[in-house]
């Protein structure tokens, strides 16, 4: 075989090989392999970020975030309103019947949900019979029980057994216009102011006997004034 025929054949291919240039090779810091110009990726994130600043200063966005801080404000007032109605309130102590415990001008924190009412507890009552204020007096006698007073020596006796109440101001000598002894019928309290000289209640007919559903609920705290600040204790 003629070896330069063969030689001639190759020649063309290492010619070929040869004229690759460097200019002809692409700069790998510039290939995009998602076929997309690099040129052209920057320019749209610039243009995401743009939008971005433009949406979050935009009018439409403080209104939203307005909203929802209006929204987020007004369901907290609900849940104060429906807290304060259904399990606590803040009464204003009116008047000085129930002197030294509480004072006129005091303010408490009253509890009434699912409220049983029991002997001793300091109580708020919507109203006694036919008076219009709210009255805060202390239960000294529960449906079932029968009360009874001792004018001569201000002695407050129920079922036969005198009370010991350390709690009051001056003795019971004023037995009202009520009929003693009294039995105190179900469903109903018989309560008492601690100053007894001045306080009208259920010695009076005018206030009576007070129906449990008439109970607001059952002195807690005092809150105010804050040197006085604490729980009311109940009688024992």
């Amino acid at each position: 075989m003629d070896t330069k025929v063969f030689d001639k054949v190759q020649e063309p291919k290492k010619q070929e090989k040869d004229n690759i240039s460097e200019e002809n090779v692409p700069d790998l810091a510039t290939v995009n392999f998602n076929d997309d110009p690099v040129e052209r990726e920057l320019s749209e994130e610039d243009t995401s970020d743009s939008k971005k600043k433009k949406r979050k200063d935009s009018p439409s966005s403080f209104i939203s975030g307005l909203f929802d801080w209006v929204s987020a404000f007004l369901f907290a007032l609900v849940i104060v309103i429906l807290v304060m109605t259904f399990c606590f309130r803040l009464v204003d102590v009116d008047g000085s019947s129930m002197l030294q415990t509480l004072q006129d001008g005091n303010k408490v924190i009253v509890t009434g949900l699912n409220y049983e009412p029991q002997v001793g507890d300091i109580v708020v009552i919507s109203h006694g019979a036919e008076l219009d204020k709210a009255l805060v007096k202390r239960v000294i006698a529960v449906g079932g029980q029968t009360v009874d007073i001792n004018s001569e020596t201000g002695e407050v006796i129920v079922d036969g057994i005198v009370l010991d109440e350390p709690y009051i101001n001056g003795k019971t000598v004023a037995e009202g216009d009520a009929q003693f002894p009294m039995k105190v019928t179900e469903g109903t309290v018989f309560v008492l102011g601690d100053n007894r000289p001045i306080s009208k209640d259920s010695r009076y007919n005018e206030v009576g006997l007070i129906e449990n559903e008439n109970i607001i609920g059952k002195v807690q705290f005092r809150i105010y004034p804050f040197d006085e600040f604490g729980r009311v204790e109940k009688a024992e």
